[in-house]
């Protein structure tokens, strides 16, 4: 099968190209991302493959299936950037990479954590401007602090095993309980409960219409004050404005993302040169208590080498009507949709 990949960057062509000795299909690779006028680079593929970044509405998706294309291959865990109902309408068919190194993205939680945390990226930069000071550095023992997560999936439960072994108690939050989370202690509890007992709260969750904004201003309000709270699930989940608010009143005392519900016009390029024009993004940064990745969580040897096996295995399956259930997703997948982000 011919895939056309939108929204390529340089590690992908490699990666791909060395996943695919397995599977034989013929790969073409593109930086433009998906929109109706681009659509047009799929002709003759059966299959489009997506980033995150791809924003696959209904012109989008009817532009593709014009043109031929009949699977869109994601490879992400994330669905939320495609028009499923637009997909459903037009037949095509859309699979995703639903677990790849659910320990890539927890690790990299507990690095934004522990950064944020113990001041490290501050003091990196003043050793190299020869400043020892320990001044504003101070941070606290995670060690019997309670730590909240939302999302109990297998980056979620990557997560608690981690916060576990670091002595802290874990309370839970999904609409799904998962046994091997229930076994190892972890009570799961309303997620308004979350908010007032929990020093850290951690979202890994995926977005639904149900998790938009689930970090509101009401959330925001009744959260422990000085809580630190870490996002590397969807950037919409949260509340930007909302954040901001808490930042500056005090009641929030800290916060890494590595995901930001605007980052399509930010993420994956090189902005260096030019004057922001996102002035919510521009004032977060602005804050000594916020960390900010550029939704790298996912990006480790092993994951990037699994994302491309499940992509490619999912268009070889998709020749053969065999693609496993768990990889498909459709409208009843968001409705009964449980948190393996």
């Amino acid at each position: 099968m011919k895939i056309v990949f939108f929204s390529t960057r340089a590690f992908e062509r490699t990666s791909f190209p060395a996943a695919n000795a397995a599977h034989g299909h013929s790969l073409e690779f593109l930086s433009e991302g998906l929109s109706p006028a681009t659509a047009i680079l799929a002709r003759g593929a059966g299959c489009a493959c997506l980033s995150v970044g791809d924003h696959a509405g209904q012109d989008g998706l009817a532009a593709l299936r014009e043109v031929g294309v009949r699977l869109i291959a994601l490879r992400s865990a994330g669905f939320n950037h495609v028009d499923l109902d637009a997909a459903e309408r037009l037949g095509l068919t859309v699979a995703r990479v639903p677990a790849y190194s659910p320990h890539s993205v927890a690790e990299h939680a507990l690095a934004l954590l522990m950064t944020l945390n113990r001041k490290i990226h501050r003091a990196y930069n003043r050793i190299r401007e020869q400043n020892f000071s320990l001044e504003g550095l101070m941070g606290f023992d995670l060690h019997g602090k309670t730590v909240g997560v939302v999302g109990t999936g297998q980056i979620g439960e990557a997560f608690i095993r981690i916060m576990l072994g670091m002595g802290c108690r874990v309370l839970a939050s999904d609409p799904y309980q998962n046994p091997r989370c229930v076994e190892l202690g972890v009570r799961y509890v309303p997620t308004a409960g979350l908010w007032p007992a929990c020093d850290v709260i951690s979202l890994n969750c995926p977005l639904t219409p149900q998790t938009r904004h689930l970090v509101s201003d009401a959330a925001l309000a009744t959260i422990k004050p000085g809580a630190v709270l870490i996002n590397t699930s969807r950037g919409a989940v949260v509340d930007t404005v909302a954040v901001i608010a808490a930042l500056k009143s005090g009641r929030l005392g800290g916060l890494a993302i590595d995901v930001y519900e605007e980052e399509g016009d930010l993420f994956y390029r090189d902005l260096s040169g030019e004057i922001l024009q996102d002035d919510v993004f521009v004032r977060l940064m602005t804050f000594p208590n916020v960390l900010i990745t550029g939704h790298q969580g996912f990006f480790t040897r092993e994951a990037v080498a699994a994302i491309a096996e499940t992509t490619l295995d999912n268009a070889t399956r998709f020749e053969r009507g065999t693609i496993p259930s768990e990889n498909l997703v459709s409208i009843s997948h968001v409705v009964s949709s449980s948190s393996n982000a």
